[in-house]
């Protein structure tokens, strides 16, 4: 006797909004150091899931690729950063730096924030999917539409090139 499985339906926008929206925000404030910024970023992923629509999306693969989108518009805005970095006038040498612009983290967690922040593409992708979101092999290879042991590889990449670094603070 064979027993029909009903069909899951695919959860709605509001709902993964719900669910991923908070986690996504902090993925992307891992890679760019302005939370309004990351806001910016995770809403303009589910903005573009909206208009390109659900369909064709498995269920399973949702939150990868809502992943997948942060950390792309992530990488986008970085290197918008540095454009405008290499346009910009040198700063006024004679002139400090506003209050406001100190690091809000210890000098340690910064350290390890900024290493991070340095790491090639990959590998810092990789690193902060690991590690940070505590994602597995697969789920990574998912959102990063690359092999497991590519992940594999990455992450040993990565946390040597971390470790290297951050030598001086051991």
């Amino acid at each position: 006797m064979m027993i029909a499985v009903e069909p899951v339906a695919p959860p709605s926008i509001e709902e993964l909004y719900r669910e991923h929206y908070r986690s996504l925000v902090r993925l992307a404030s891992l890679l760019v150091d302005d939370v309004a910024t990351c806001e910016e970023i995770v809403q303009d992923a589910f903005v573009a899931l909206h208009r390109r629509g659900l369909d064709g999306i498995e269920a399973v693969r949702l939150p990868a690729y809502l992943r997948s989108a942060v950390l792309n518009g992530a990488r986008s805005q970085l290197r918008r950063r540095q454009v405008r970095r290499r346009l910009a006038p040198a700063p006024d040498p004679t002139s400090a730096p506003a209050p406001d612009a100190a690091p809000l983290l210890g000098p340690d967690r910064q350290a390890v924030l900024d290493a991070v922040r340095a790491l090639p593409d990959r590998q810092r992708d990789v690193v902060v999917l690991r590690y940070w979101m505590d994602l597995g092999e697969a789920e990574i290879a998912a959102t990063l539409d690359i092999a497991p042991g590519t992940v594999k590889t990455h992450a040993r990449r990565g946390l040597d090139a971390l470790a290297a670094h951050l030598e001086d603070l051991r």
